[in-house]
């Protein structure tokens, strides 16, 4: 039997932390930034950990 592919678009979108968990990049984050304060710029700038009712897809698409 072949080997599971992962998901070429998720694995761009996601990354394991070091504990297990999954991160992800914050949306809104690319273009119109100048109506967009400092503020919200920059905390969309960090990473946040996927929401546990995502959990089981996106780890389904990485082969976890």
């Amino acid at each position: 039997m072949p080997k599971m592919k992962t998901n070429s678009g998720a694995k761009k979108r996601f990354a394991l932390t070091g504990s297990g968990k999954i991160k992800r990049k914050h949306a809104y984050k690319s273009h119109i930034l100048t109506k967009k304060s400092k503020k919200r710029k920059r905390n969309l700038g960090h990473f946040a950990i996927i929401n546990s009712a995502n959990q089981q897809h996106v780890e389904h698409l990485l082969n976890i």
